[in-house]
């Protein structure tokens, strides 16, 4: 089940978004609809911890959640800021490859940054809630990949906290490996609460 798919239909009318974007962007749609299912089956246990002071399944999505709407918002700030941004080069790109490879790494784990931490309290919203507010901003960040300028694809337009500044593709990227990587955190909530 794909996370909207009157969503798609619509988009069609649009304008459509570069390729390599589109390409990154069906990609985050599929891992996004996966994890989402993969808490949905969760059914009541969706909100409860493995162990105390650990996040629920329900916890996971709020905060991924919350970590594209800021990705959303700080790009469409930059995007207004064109004229300023500079452009990626390697350093920028191996730090990118870097980021890609630790958060596929399935033994390593990262603490949230504080700010992103703070902003999941305890106790998360109902799912429903959480679906209905993730397709807003996912519908919103389609909006700006349409829009997206093509002067800008390769300029610094993200600025991830330990890698550094990411163009847009770096950024899809690193949102799709970050949703891959909550996958993983997902399936081992999954196994200790079914047990």
């Amino acid at each position: 089940m794909y996370l909207l798919p009157k969503a798609t239909v619509f988009s069609r009318l649009r304008p459509l978004m570069n390729h390599r974007l589109h390409l990154r962007f069906e990609q985050l749609e599929q891992a996004t609809a996966r994890l989402l299912d993969m808490t949905q089956a969760l059914g009541d246990k969706a909100h409860q911890a493995p162990v105390p002071g650990q996040w629920s399944a329900a916890q996971v999505v709020q905060h991924l959640l919350v970590a594209e709407t800021g990705i959303g918002q700080y790009i469409d700030k930059k995007v207004q800021q064109a004229e300023g941004l500079g452009q990626t080069g390697l350093l920028t790109f191996l730090r990118s490859r870097a980021l890609r490879l630790a958060l596929r790494l399935p033994f390593l784990r990262f603490k949230a940054p504080k700010y992103l931490a703070a902003l999941t309290p305890e106790t998360a919203p109902p799912l429903a809630e959480l679906r209905t507010e993730w397709e807003r901003t996912r519908r919103q960040l389609e909006r700006t990949l349409n829009e997206f300028p093509s002067k800008l694809l390769s300029s610094m337009i993200f600025k991830h906290p330990r890698s550094g500044m990411l163009n847009i593709y770096q950024t899809l990227d690193f949102m799709v490996d970050h949703v891959l990587h909550h996958q993983r955190q997902l399936e081992r909530i999954s196994s200790r609460i079914k047990n």
